[in-house]
């Protein structure tokens, strides 16, 4: 160990919802000499917490899971009441018969989901990281490079500083140095569509309803937000995007109803817009020496059926008990084998969940007559066959098991 270099137990690199998540996780826990595990949480930006609310505010839809887990971190309570419950959800193929509903009721709980803005996710969870002794939040601080050694990982940051540490946990996004440093290839998918982002306002209330519409150039979602907002999330094809970004307001909500119908009549107010390329990039590896990938350094996924963060969050619920009952064994936290135990048992639902974006997207993304047939006699299938719809309804829930 170097002699000037500050020691923890856990370095997680980024204070994102994913980093963020699993730091509460592990303040829970207690190393081989009974105390709390020391935590030191990077982050490359300013962590202002409390922004003021505004109409542009982006959203995460969190699955009934997601919510149950937040729960379990005790960062459900001060996020509840600024979240809109997803009462039911209504999926339609544009031009085509074929429709579905999930409803809550149907499965006896209270939401199958509930839409969050990402500010108000974050501040249930960094508030009460930040009156922790157990955790040193450092930020603005980076990562400037990572060496791996036998029995730790020593990180040093561009302000100078050293740290060392058992175990350390990229949770850095889409572009993460920890996996790019660990040399982890990635497999890299473009889809040629981009996503369009913005909060709208409708003529109708959407009363908790969620909506997924389905067209040749992709999917457009409705996300029900708090004060009658929804969050729009409009998949176009690579060529058409400049044109639509390049409406005015009300051209551009002339062209949403177009694409959407009138499921809630007129859209009255558009917000700002946002625009987005869309990959699927998936990690070769969820873990290294004395590491673990998480969230979208792992994995970054179409956003058709609203599935990313969510399965960022089974990452870090899958991690954080895999530590605790390492450290119940008296392991060392950053083995080999405590490791490998993570990366197998996440293998399989990061599969699972990728091949279902990926069979979505190509499927109503493309106009063979065959499979647009197909599709609507599988939407009206699904609809009055309860038990697939069940399957469907617990994936999207994010139920497992």
């Amino acid at each position: 160990m170097t002699n000037n270099a500050l020691q923890y137990d856990v370095v997680i690199a980024g204070a994102g919802l994913a980093g963020a998540s699993i730091a509460l996780a592990l303040t829970k826990l207690k190393n081989a000499s009974g105390q709390p595990l020391s935590i030191a949480l990077i982050e490359a930006f300013e962590l202002n917490h409390q922004l003021p609310k505004n109409y542009d505010a982006r959203v995460i839809a969190l699955s009934h899971g997601s919510a149950q887990y937040l729960q379990t971190l005790g960062a459900w309570s001060s996020l509840k009441s600024e979240a809109m419950a997803i009462n039911d959800i209504h999926v339609s193929d544009k031009g085509h018969y074929g429709k579905a509903r999930l409803q809550a009721s149907d499965y006896d709980v209270s939401a199958l989901g509930y839409v969050c803005e990402i500010q108000a996710i974050g501040n249930s969870l960094l508030t009460p990281l930040h009156g922790m002794d157990n955790v040193d939040i450092l930020a603005p601080e980076s990562i400037a490079n990572i060496n791996w050694q036998r029995d730790l990982v020593e990180v040093a940051l561009k302000s100078g500083k050293s740290i060392e540490a058992k175990l350390l946990l990229g949770c850095d996004g889409g572009h993460s140095l920890c996996r790019a440093q660990a040399n982890i290839d990635v497999h890299e998918s473009d889809y040629q569509q981009v996503a369009i982002i913005a909060n709208v306002s409708t003529q109708i209330p959407h009363k908790g309803r969620a909506f997924e519409r389905f067209s040749d150039s992709g999917p457009v979602a409705l996300l029900p937000m708090t004060d009658n907002r929804s969050s729009l999330v409009w998949t176009v094809k690579q060529d058409e995007v400049d044109a639509i970004m390049g409406l005015d307001d009300q051209g551009f909500a002339k062209a949403l109803q177009n694409y959407f119908g009138d499921w809630l009549g007129t859209f009255t107010q558009v917000g700002k817009r946002f625009a987005y390329d869309l990959k699927l990039v998936q990690a070769h590896q969820s873990t290294h020496h004395r590491m673990a990938l998480l969230g979208n350094a792992s994995h970054t996924l179409h956003p058709i059926a609203g599935q990313g963060f969510n399965l960022g969050m089974r990452d870090v619920q899958v991690l954080a008990e895999i530590l605790s009952q390492a450290l119940k064994q008296g392991d060392d936290i950053g083995s080999y084998r405590v490791l490998r135990q993570y990366a197998e048992q996440r293998q399989g639902d990061h599969q699972q969940t990728i091949t279902l974006t990926n069979s979505l997207v190509h499927l109503f993304s493309n106009q063979y007559l065959p499979l647009v047939v197909g599709r609507g006699i599988g939407l009206k299938v699904l609809n009055y066959v309860p038990a697939l719809k069940s399957l469907l309804a617990q994936k999207t829930m994010g139920h497992t098991k």
